[in-house]
């Protein structure tokens, strides 16, 4: 059972220049966040700088019987804090991330099975965090998930999040 003010353990890093697997980074982030186990989280992909998750909308039903706004506002940013960490494990960097800054956008009723998708807002963003990071210990980058009904997008969310110092 996690305790209120103490650090999870983070997950060892994966070889240099190696990607996380994503079933481990799954199951870590579902010990991490106990609220993950019940987002319906079915597979996690990367393809490039998208990251991917396919998710069962049972577990974020509302009482109209389509997606939770709320549900829906949780896994988007989720998803960001996601990609960000999972760029900086990719880089043998464990930092903490956080989001800044969050919106979204509710253009249709989700009415199945979905998937969400995230990527940087702008081609130079993770060349930029890079950069940040490199130079200041910090940066930002902008995301945008995306989340998909079939071939219908139902809500477009943007998210600021934050790479902090290393602790000392």
């Amino acid at each position: 059972m996690r305790e209120i003010g103490k650090p999870h353990p983070r997950l060892p890093l994966p070889a240099e220049g190696q990607e996380d697997d994503p079933q481990r980074f799954l199951a870590w982030l579902g010990e991490a966040i106990p609220m993950v186990e019940h987002l319906g989280i079915r597979e996690m992909q990367r393809d490039g700088e998208r990251l991917v998750w396919q998710l069962a909308l049972t577990p974020s039903l509302n009482d109209k019987g389509t997606g939770f706004g709320g549900a829906l506002t949780a896994q988007t940013t989720l998803l960001g804090w996601c990609w960000t960490t999972l760029w900086l494990r990719r880089r043998g960097l464990a930092r903490d991330v956080v989001v800044a800054e969050a919106s979204q956008r509710f253009l249709a009723p989700v009415t199945g099975d979905y998937r969400l998708e995230c990527l940087p807002e702008a081609e130079e963003g993770p060349e930029e965090l890079a950069r940040q990071v490199a130079e200041k210990g910090r940066g930002r980058i902008t995301l945008v998930q995306r989340l998909w009904c079939g071939e219908v997008l139902c809500l477009e969310a943007r998210g600021n999040y934050a790479v902090l110092a290393a602790s000392s």
